[in-house]
């Protein structure tokens, strides 16, 4: 690239701040860069197109290097001369794709993970201080290509990039409902595509106990099922977890939420009882006893065999939701507590914790645990995880200031339980930085955050459209620069991402349509994808509250299921609602949508039916009912008096159609646009003579 260009497009990163929103608009990259510069021109892509590596790295860069010229190549069909790549490979100087890695890099928190991608007509240089930093920038490399009618390209561009937050995390909840070692991976393929680094591995709760533990065969025998991971197959998934730059952290929940692990050693439960894995969802009473040396052997064993498992420093010990009711009942444990001067069972809890902390110790173990560890006599190196917020009576974000204050370092999961199926929304404007006075000291213990995906209503089939794509879009909370909030850019760039990430091998655009064949017994599904596309699987908790109580073992196969947290014609509509609103004349897109919606709830009707169908039949028929309503209104610009009453009993209906687990995403425009059409000249019915 000639030096003027490069001067020239350095120039631009300087100005990053006053263009970043334009050239949003041109790109489609998430997380976004800390700096990027759109410059002019393009790289054209053919079939001579290859890259080389030189410096100083881990081999893993090779095998990443081969996953994107794979990719790259898969997008674009042009067969690529070059093949395979290994540390044998003796690559041109004329490569295209020139990687330059300075040192290789630890799986380790605040291990440098910067790059600079300088694109121009004629070449591509990549820089990173470590490999981690290479891989993160072909990440990048593979969202900036693009395409016209003729070409595939990239463009002229220079990105100088660097995470806001060390620690950016996804945890997969694998006790609720056990998740094969190929789920786990598809996902961790995903993370390392939106950058980021930490997967918590929440192996133990009431339903399940999903990790070998060979000194204690009893705990996979007896509280698993026989669905647990082997320690072969945990290796396997660390390794694979590095070779993209991923950490993992693994968890087993204690005192509380033990009920698979008390079904294997019942003798140290604190109260007398038959435990049996838990089948529910829910808090449950069985804890194990803090006042039992046999206790804190059993765990020591778990430890010291994780330890063996897993690289990181870090061990997660849970923690939450202790009610402690086991204890209260307990004249033993209270006695003890009475000696020890433990005046409630905080503090008992937080004997147990220091316990634990001295185990791992002896591991070079850190233990992290949720928000109920903090205490302050919890000793500092403890790692808090923020989870609790004004739902749970707490201040949002509280624990992760007190922990800072207290000197302990914290990451937040507030704001993000992807779980609860709340809009990416909701997640992207959730900051980990609190919006309080800190010192700088204090800011540089927060160490990021994790999206929490708990598995009580997810099956392999159906998580994927759970934690995608908007994991995608709170990723870019925890890399990006905090200005980057625009939600029109957010959801634009997601809708590009969201099949980018398909291609890696996640399901969570297809299995939608599994889910949905099911319940037409393989006839045509089309009429209920414009269905699922305006609802959304009811919210928080609410789903599994006042209405089917789901077990482990429930199928997951009914039309909530085949719905997603953001409906993907929810905003569509929304914009052709206000846009008729501020101009009555612009009908077009508005009618095209309540057509739609008419023909197919006929198409829906002419389907053989079951009782599946036959349970979601009152949505369409509701719908429709509205839909016709509405689009003799905007039609004739009139309003009929005697569908007053009718379009009002109906989106009363609308707004309770939560019999089949989902609510209409659309209802809040649809009361906007029949408030609207209800202010129009009336036409009186005419009566019959």
């Amino acid at each position: 690239m000639k030096k003027s260009v490069y001067i020239l497009l350095l120039a631009m990163c300087c100005h990053f701040n006053s263009i970043a929103q334009n050239v949003g608009d041109e790109l489609n990259l998430m997380p976004w860069p800390q700096k990027v510069a759109l410059g002019e021109g393009r790289l054209l892509l053919t079939k001579d197109f290859s890259l080389s590596i030189t410096g100083e790295f881990d081999t893993r860069i090779y095998e990443y290097s081969n996953r994107f010229l794979r990719r790259l190549d898969g997008r674009t069909g042009l067969f690529f001369n070059q093949g395979m790549i290994s540390k044998n490979t003796n690559f041109s100087k004329n490569a295209i794709l020139k990687i330059n890695i300075e040192r290789p890099g630890k799986i380790q928190l605040h291990e440098d993970e910067s790059y600079e991608l300088k694109v121009s007509e004629s070449e591509i240089i990549l820089k990173a201080i470590t490999d981690l930093g290479a891989m993160h920038g072909l990440e990048t490399l593979l969202q900036l290509q693009s395409t016209t009618a003729s070409n595939f390209y990239f463009p002229v561009v220079v990105v100088e990039d660097a995470p806001r937050f060390p620690w950016r995390g996804l945890m997969i909840d694998v006790s609720r409902h056990f998740q094969p070692v190929e789920v786990i991976k598809r996902n961790l393929d995903a993370m390392a595509a939106v950058k980021m680094n930490l997967f918590h591995w929440h192996l133990s709760d009431d339903q399940g106990f999903r990790v070998e533990i060979l000194k204690h065969p009893k705990l996979t025998s007896l509280g698993s099922d026989g669905n647990y991971y082997t320690q072969a197959q945990i290796k396997e998934v660390v390794a694979y977890a590095s070779d993209r730059g991923i950490q993992v952290v693994p968890e087993i929940d204690v005192p509380g939420h033990a009920s698979a692990l008390l079904t294997a050693y019942p003798e140290l439960s604190s109260i007398d009882r038959e435990n049996s894995i838990e089948r529910n969802a829910g808090i449950f009473d069985p804890t194990l006893d803090p006042t039992n040396k046999k206790t804190y052997k059993l765990l020591a064993d778990i430890f010291a065999e994780l330890a063996t498992l897993f690289p990181s420093p870090y061990v997660h010990i849970g923690g939450d939701e202790n009610e402690g009711k086991d204890w209260d009942e307990n004249e033993d444990i209270q006695e003890f507590m009475l000696k020890n001067d433990l005046k409630s069972n905080h503090d008992l809890q937080t004997y147990f914790n220091i316990k634990l902390q001295k185990i791992l110790a002896k591991s070079d173990k850190v233990m992290i645990g949720w928000e109920e560890i903090l205490t302050p006599i919890i000793p500092t190196s403890a790692i808090i995880h923020s989870w609790r917020g004004v739902n749970e009576g707490v201040p949002a974000k509280q624990s992760l200031v007190d922990a800072v204050k207290n000197k302990n370092q914290a990451i937040l999961s507030n704001g993000y339980y992807i779980d609860l199926m709340y809009s990416v929304e909701d997640h992207y404007a959730v900051d980990p930085m609190p919006e309080v006075a800190l010192t700088e000291e204090e800011k540089n213990r927060i160490l990021g955050g994790e999206a929490t995906m708990w598995s009580e209503l997810v099956t392999p089939n159906s998580i994927d459209s759970r934690i995608w794509p908007r994991t995608a879009a709170i990723s870019e909370r925890f890399w990006s620069p905090k200005n980057i909030v625009d939600m029109e850019s957010m959801h634009r760039r997601l809708g590009i991402i969201s099949y980018q990430l398909e291609e890696l091998g996640l399901k969570h655009i297809s299995n939608r349509d599994v889910v949905l064949r099911n319940i037409t017994n393989n006839q045509s599904i089309y009429s209920l994808k414009v269905l699922s596309n305006i609802c959304e699987p009811l919210k928080g908790y609410t789903r599994n509250k006042d209405g089917v109580e789901y077990q482990m073992y429930s199928p997951f196969t009914l039309f909530a299921d085949a719905c997603v947290a953001d409906a993907a014609d929810k905003r569509k509509f929304k914009r052709a609602v206000a846009n008729y609103v501020s101009d009555n004349s612009n009908t077009e897109e508005l009618s095209k949508i309540l057509h739609v919606w008419i023909v197919q709830n006929e198409a829906f009707l002419s389907l053989n039916k079951n009782p599946k169908l036959n349970s979601i039949a009152p949505l369409y028929q509701n719908l429709t009912t509205v839909s016709k309503v509405l689009l003799a209104a905007i039609t004739t610009n009139t309003f009929n008096v005697q569908d007053k009453d009718v379009l009002r009993a109906a989106l009363v209906r609308m707004q309770e159609a939560n019999e089949v687990d989902v609510e209409f995403a659309i209802v809040e425009d649809l009361v906007v646009l029949a408030e609207f059409v209800s202010q129009m000249k009336e036409i009186q019915p005419i009566e019959n003579k």
